[in-house]
């Protein structure tokens, strides 16, 4: 609880001091100089190709923060928060799931090879050197060997549930990002439609270039909350397929392991 505590306030830090570099990147911005734009513009001919693609870079990267300050810093700071948690759940379990893969057919093969020439105890020796869930079930088959088949299965189909409830730990809090962020999106922008029709109001007239505006800047938490719901749900299916794929190989695999201890006859009946 207190790494989840610390590395939550890490990431509020975080997008603390991105927006308030953001708003010192726009005051910057401002007291540029009509003189500078002209030495700028004078001086484009003589850029190299790479110092083009730099400028490229740095004007879209400008742009952005331009983006996120006009859209405000309330909502889309709690989109970025959205984004910024979202990412590192996802990117440890896209870490584990890939440490959890186990090459199956090998693992099965060696197993098979020890329970042909050590038995019971040097096959538990080559599972417990092996990680993934597939060599766990494997070493919790093999350990309740000596109490026969019907014990071994009885293990294998309880611990495969453990361990398929660890593949799947944090893929829920994935989900409620997926469905905050174009909610807090949607929210930033009813409330700048309502800002907008205040100013509309107090100013006694509509104004297209007024009205134009406040839309603009209302709509951008919606785009900023449907791109964090977009990068998330890629990374949401993605660890549904490999879970998927791996519960898969947990399965063949257990019923193997059934047919070489019978196959072996190490198991009691």
């Amino acid at each position: 609880m207190k790494k989840v505590f610390a590395l939550l306030m890490f990431f509020c830090a975080l997008t603390f001091n991105t927006a308030q570099l953001f708003a010192q990147d726009e005051a910057a911005t401002e007291e540029v100089t009509t003189e500078e734009v002209v030495e700028e513009a004078a001086t484009v001919t003589e850029i190299s190709s790479d110092d083009v693609a730099q400028v490229e870079e740095a004007t879209y990267t400008q742009a952005v923060k331009q983006k996120f300050i006009e859209g405000g810093w309330e909502f889309m700071g709690a989109v970025l928060i959205t984004l910024i948690l979202g990412l590192a759940i996802a990117i440890e379990r896209v870490i584990t799931l890939t440490l959890s893969t186990t090459n199956t057919k090998k693992l099965m093969a060696k197993v098979d090879e020890a329970l042909s020439t050590g038995g019971v105890d040097t096959a538990l020796e080559v599972t417990k050197a092996t990680r993934g869930p597939v060599a766990s079930i494997f070493t919790q088959g093999l350990m309740r060997a000596s109490e026969g088949i019907d014990m071994v299965e009885k293990s294998v189909v309880a611990y495969g549930s453990v361990e398929m409830g660890k593949l799947e730990r944090g893929l829920p809090w994935i989900s409620l990002f997926i469905a905050l962020a174009p909610m807090l999106g949607f929210m930033g922008t009813v409330i700048g439609m309502i800002g907008a029709f205040d100013a509309i109001e107090a100013a006694g007239d509509i104004s297209p270039s007024l009205v134009a505006g406040g839309i603009k800047v209302a709509l951008l938490t919606t785009v900023a909350g449907l791109i964090v719901g977009v990068i998330l749900q890629i990374f949401y299916n993605y660890c549904v397929s490999t879970i998927d794929s791996i519960v898969l190989d947990m399965e063949d695999a257990s019923v193997s392991l059934i047919d070489m201890l019978v196959k072996h006859e190490v198991a009691a009946k």
